[in-house]
């Protein structure tokens, strides 16, 4: 068994589609700044299985100098992490995630967001855990400057997966 951590943050800017979790969230013309669509928490995840299987980064594998990344969807991000575990022997366990937001309210997308990932990576709901919260007004996510996720996740190393 091993276990990976993962963690990334994003500016909020107006002009952008915010994408949580592979959904799409309305948000008052604001999203999130990043050279793709900057879905915060699904690069948290693809980070947290990325280095519990102890191969690297999204920056190593996407890196944001590629104009092949610009704009991309992070679902595709995820789905190429999954190949790569897959190539490597391994499966997912479970993924545990943090989404740290001001506003707007997550908690009514959740259960699309599990779905999403639970479809991409060829797992059951209940080994998702997606929560939100807020950081109570401290700091640059506090005053709606930005979004950060945190994710756990337990992967297992197995033959012909």
């Amino acid at each position: 068994m091993r276990v990976g951590f993962g963690y990334d943050v994003h500016q909020i800017v107006e002009g952008r589609k915010l994408f949580l979790g592979g959904v799409e969230i309305p948000f008052d013309n604001k999203g999130l700044l990043g050279h793709s669509d900057a879905d915060v928490l699904l690069h948290a995840i693809c980070d947290a299985l990325l280095g519990a299987a102890a191969l690297g980064d999204i920056g190593k594998h996407f890196p944001d100098t590629s104009d092949d990344y610009k704009n991309i969807d992070s679902k595709i991000l995820l789905i190429r992490t999954y190949e790569l575990l897959k190539r490597n022997n391994y499966q997912i366990s479970n993924i545990d995630c943090t989404l740290c937001m001001e506003k707007p309210k997550i908690a009514p997308y959740i259960p699309q967001m599990q779905k999403v990932i639970s479809e991409i990576l060829d797992i059951e709901l209940n080994q998702i855990s997606i929560k939100a919260t807020t950081k109570e007004k401290m700091g640059f996510v506090g005053r709606g400057e930005g979004a950060e996720a945190y994710a756990v996740c337990l992967i297992t190393r197995v033959e012909n997966v």
